[in-house]
Formats: C-alpha cells, structure tokens, sequence
C-alpha cells in the first residue's frame, strides 16, 4: 500500500442510490489509509472522485454536468469518474474536462490503487471490464460522514428487465459470505454503529452464486451484538417471501420499513417490462406487511410513461396505486437506455404525455405520505439521532422512517431515544 508523503486531499461526490454512497465511502477509506485527507470545505483537492448514476438519461446528463462544474472550479484537481456512467459511456465520460481516470464497475472498488499508479506516473487511465466478464465481488461496510453505516451484500442483477441497464453497467448478480458480512458488521459496531443499511443491486438475489439466501443473511445479522437497527434498501416483490416479512415483524433489530419497486400497476405493461410479478403478487406482500407491521412505511418506485403503456393501462395502473396501503411512491418517468429491449417496443409515450403522468403520480404520492404522516401524530417511537444541524436543530429517524426534528444536542448524535410524534416535530420535506 502506497503512503503519501505530501498532503494530497480529495473530495467524493456520489450520485444514485444508497449502494453507490456505500462504494465511495469505500474508496474515502481505501485512499484515507494512504494518507489522502478529505478536503475541508473551502479548500480546493487534490483529487475528486465522482461516482455516477446511469439509471436514466437524466442521470447521465447530471453527471455530465456536475463533472464539468467540478472542473470548472478545480481546474487543478485529478478527476476520477466511476460508477454506471462510467462503465456504459467510458469514451464520453474520458472526453469530460478535467477527467484523468475513468474506472468501470469492476474496477471501482480499486480506485485507490489507480489513484497510487496517477500520481505516480500523472498518465491518464480509462478502465472498464466489460461486464459479462466481472465475476468478483467487493463487500463495504461504510458510513462516510453519516450516522447510518451501509453494508453492500450483493451486487449485479440477472433479471434483464427491458428498460434497464444496471446488468450491462454492473453484471450478472454476485454475493458475499454471511461469515464474512457478519464480521463487516460487527467490526461496524466496534466503531459505534448503531443502524446499518443492506444494501445491493438485487438483494434478494444474495446467495445465487454460493448457495446461501437473504434469509439466512438477515437472520444471522440479526445475532451482531451492538446494531441495533437493520434497514432492507430494496427488494424485489417476488423475492419479498411471507417468511421474510413475518420473521421482520418479530425480529430484534430489523424495521418496519420496505422499499419494493412495482414499476407498473398494469399487468401487461409489467409483462412488457419482463417483470417477475403480477400485480395481485405486489398487492399480497404490501397486504401482508400491514398486518403484521401496521406502521411500517412502505415506500414504491413506478415508473411513467413506458414504451407500449396505454392511457387504458396508466388508467388502470393509477387505480391499482391509489389502493395501494402504501406510505409514498418513488416516481421516474421511462427514460430511453441505449442497448435496452425496451427500444423495439411500439408505441412510445409522448414526453409531454409522459410529464403528465410522472406529475399524476407524484400528487397520488403526496396524498399518500400526508395520510400517513398524520396517521403516526401521537405515537412513541424510536429515534437515531444523526448529527447534521439545520438552524439548530437536529433530524433523525424512527424506526419506521419518519424524519423528525428537535433542538440539537451534541450528546444524543448516535444514540436512539424515544419522541411522541406531533406536526410540529415531524419534518415536512421527508
């Protein structure tokens, strides 16, 4: 391991989801422990790593322009651009200002490493394995400058739905060892953390390649003394089993919160997405966590607009969300992903079309997050407290994900106690 004699420091961005901040926080580790200081604010790095989203075309453009603003204030600075961005546009990505390494999926978790080789040698670098042909896989259990810790257990997807790109930018699904997630976990709690996040590319998928299963995993992780709280990121409806769901209900560290993607509430436009569910399936599992967790938030992604989606289907997709006991929905609109089945389908949505539907479901969303917001004024709950402050006061989170709010305190950053929930300490903007 290279140490560095001077003082280099760097600046991470992340964009996407909660997997990708678990990775950079990896990186932030992997290049503090050769000597690399995050950069305070105001002062200008040595090095900014980006890591970047390609879930939509919109995606894309944000990385885009964050690299180039990044470049336009650091004219210095070393760029380093990874994540799915990076691994399906490596040429467009190289073209950027200020760009020296552009480092694919299979090689994120080794930016380190290229960072040692580039401020030796100053050469730029573009590497990218193909992803049929990344077959290893990375655990991280960071929190970067979070409270939360996030445990990556999973990454790839073998699901090839036609609008998404994630198993051409990441590859085909790959897991951990439970021994050696519990272990990640534990030695988390040794440094202090209280709630750790699972997180993944199709965690439901974990064991696929060794013969393990997340229920095994979650059940293991459940005996790691010192966690006191487990969140699920996301699972996939048909991989959300009854027994996984009963066994959370009584679990001693594990939430009443979900996050299940339905993409669609019409059966045939799940049928054209190559969804592994009907829509009778995703009403079972919502139906059945509120009866065993009848507080748990339950947060949905949909997307809007898919090629072949007919205003008879939004109609019915629409009807189907709207009767969904569901706490808040995550809305896309359908974004054309080169490479993608997606694009031989007929009958695309007009983008004006598409708009009106995306702003269609957000006010479903909002009726949704209201009428469950309301539904928890009165109750006691627990809150971990996280240690950013907004004019004065601190936010954090109950058990069942509502953010709250009370006079900071430096003495309860990290520590969970309980608060009656009212409007006036519940967080509007949640």
């Amino acid at each position: 391991m290279s140490t560095y004699p001077h003082n280099i420091t760097a600046e991470y961005h992340t964009l996407g989801c909660k997997l990708n901040f678990s990775e950079t926080s990896a990186i932030g580790r992997a290049l503090s422990e050769r000597g690399v200081r995050r950069a305070a604010d105001g002062e200008t790095p040595d090095i900014v790593v980006v890591n970047t989203c390609s879930v939509t075309e919109t995606a894309d453009k944000k990385g885009r322009s964050l690299i180039r603003r990044l470049a336009a204030r650091y004219p210095q600075a070393a760029i380093v651009v990874t994540g799915c961005y990076a691994q399906l546009k490596p040429g467009e990505v190289a073209a950027l200002p200020g760009v020296e390494l552009v480092l694919g999926s299979g090689e994120k978790l080794k930016a380190a490493e290229y960072v040692d080789r580039f401020l030796q040698s100053r050469q730029s670098v573009m590497s990218v394995t193909p992803a049929r042909q990344i077959a290893t896989f990375e655990p991280s259990c960071e929190r970067g400058d979070r409270t939360r810790w996030f445990l990556k257990v999973q990454d790839g997807c073998d699901y090839f739905c036609t609008y998404c790109t994630i198993p051409y930018a990441r590859g085909r699904s790959r897991s951990g060892i439970i021994a050696d997630l519990t272990d990640r976990a534990r030695k988390a709690a040794g440094e202090g953390a209280k709630e750790i996040v699972i997180t993944g590319v199709n965690i439901g998928e974990f064991g696929s390649n060794n013969g393990q299963s997340f229920f095994d995993l979650i059940r293991e992780l459940d005996t790691v003394p010192g966690i006191e709280r487990y969140r699920i990121s996301s699972i996939e409806p048909n991989l959300l089993t009854d027994d996984i769901i009963d066994w959370v209900a009584q679990s001693r560290a594990f939430m009443p919160h979900f996050h299940i993607p339905l993409q669609s509430g019409s059966d045939r436009v799940l049928k054209l997405m190559n969804r592994r569910y009907a829509t009778s399936l995703f009403r079972e599992r919502v139906e059945h966590i509120r009866r065993v967790m009848p507080h748990a938030f339950i947060g949905v992604d949909v997307i809007a607009g898919a090629r072949g989606e007919t205003e008879q289907e939004w109609a019915e997709a629409c009807r189907f969300i709207e009767s969904l006991p569901v706490s808040r929905l995550h809305v896309f609109p359908y974004s054309e992903r080169p490479g993608t089945a997606a694009l031989h389908l007929p009958d695309p949505v007009p983008q004006a079309e598409k708009h009106r539907r995306v702003e269609q479901l957000i006010a479903i969303s909002d009726t949704k997050l209201r009428q469950f917001l309301d539904s928890q004024h009165g109750a006691e709950r627990p809150v971990l407290w996280e240690h950013t402050v907004h004019d004065g006061m601190m936010q954090g989170f109950t058990d069942n994900y509502v953010r709250v709010q009370a006079p900071f305190d430096a003495g309860m950053v990290n520590r969970i106690s309980t608060l009656v929930l009212t409007p006036d300490n519940i967080v509007a903007e949640q």
